[in-house]
């Protein structure tokens, strides 16, 4: 039985992080809300404690999947599998628009299109997928559990 090359792309999916990819395989981005009085900061990358005021009173919430661009540089060099495959890329910092900021990836825009500021959207990225993209029911394993994850990321909008 061959055995299949490791993947430096999945994420180790744990009870606390399954609502949030389970989310995302569904097409659906996720985020984490402070519930405390005086606060309501949203998070991301998820985390079980507000990482403003450190209350443990939070929750998950739909986001709009709408962002901004912040940041980004092109990587041209990537020798974990399967990221080799996808160079050159585009590894990006995205302002979402319920306020945090995500580390991401840009797809479908040509490298001198990009503008500081400029709209996206998310759309997802199947895990049984070398390169190409969808928009939720991903298939693929994520970590040995079997289960379908899609990795969020962002397009012009």
């Amino acid at each position: 039985m061959a055995r299949s090359a490791a993947r430096f792309d999945l994420p180790e999916v744990d009870d606390f992080t399954r609502p949030y990819w389970e989310a995302a395989a569904e097409g659906r981005l996720l985020l984490r809300r402070c519930r405390a009085e005086g606060c309501g900061a949203a998070h991301h990358y998820p985390r079980e404690f507000c990482p403003y005021c450190w209350s443990e009173d939070v929750g998950w919430e739909p986001a709009t999947g709408r962002a901004t661009l912040y940041t980004w540089s092109v990587v041209h060099r990537n020798d974990l599998p399967p990221f080799g495959d996808r160079v050159p890329y585009v590894a990006a910092v995205v302002d979402l628009a319920e306020g945090p900021r995500m580390m991401t990836e840009i797809t479908d825009c040509p490298e001198p299109e990009l503008r500081i500021g400029m709209p996206l959207v998310v759309h997802f990225r199947g895990a049984g997928e070398r390169g190409g993209e969808r928009t939720g029911g991903a298939e693929g394993n994520a970590a040995a559990e079997g289960a379908a994850v899609a990795v969020p990321v962002f397009r012009p909008a």
